[in-house]
């Protein structure tokens, strides 16, 4: 996992509380005027004219546009005290998000799924938004990413269970190669009771309505 949790500065804990933190991406930054260059390379490679008027800007905005599909927000994972003890299931459904396969650099887009049963601390809805472009926003693999949004969660919160299902078509499978238009690939990671126990588990799957369920 390449992310880390630090804790803000010059911002004091108090007693029995855990600190702040602000999440941030220890991926190495973009080198635009290299990426610019690698671009027109591949132009060239491709048989095209890099310096015709049509393909002169092309290098720099495809850097750009990778630079911001592998660049994450970074935000604070704002957590409170559990303090009425509520231990039901926190669900997020049909989070959009995108990224980019390793294999082909072509993009999958789809929806997450997001839950968990609280513990001592619960998470601001938003975040787990937050969690899933954290990890998206990078050279993935879809079951790769369904395991670090879920392993995230379990470290950061230590709830009683954690479910993440994701649902996403991949283009290096339906432009090129089968050519399997429309087709959708379903993962999914459970932690704690959600995986343990068979009654929270369909309950998890059942108000996701994904077909992970049946796996």
């Amino acid at each position: 996992m390449s992310a880390v949790a630090h804790s803000l500065p010059d911002q004091p804990t108090a007693p029995g509380r855990r600190p702040r933190l602000q999440v941030v991406d220890r991926a190495h930054g973009v080198d635009l005027a290299r990426a610019e260059r690698a671009v027109t390379d591949l132009l060239a490679a491709l048989g095209q004219d890099p310096s015709s008027e049509q393909l002169a800007d092309t290098p720099r905005r495809v850097a750009a546009s990778y630079a911001e599909l592998l660049t994450p927000a970074p935000f604070t994972p704002t957590t409170f005290p559990n303090d009425e003890g509520y231990d039901e299931l926190v669900l997020a459904r049909a989070i959009p998000f995108s990224s980019l396969c390793q294999h082909h650099l072509l993009p999958f887009t789809g929806l997450a799924h997001v839950g968990y049963l609280p513990a001592d601390r619960i998470l601001g809805l938003s975040k787990l938004a937050r969690v899933v472009e954290l990890f998206s926003r990078r050279l993935q693999l879809q079951e790769r990413l369904t395991t670090q949004v879920a392993n995230w969660l379990q470290d950061q919160l230590a709830p009683k269970g954690v479910g993440v299902v994701l649902e996403a078509e991949h283009l290096c499978m339906t432009l090129r190669g089968v050519q399997a238009t429309g087709a959708r690939t379903v993962t999914s990671t459970l932690h704690g009771r959600l995986r343990d126990d068979p009654r929270s588990r369909q309950e998890f799957f059942a108000l996701t309505g994904s077909a992970a369920e049946a796996r």
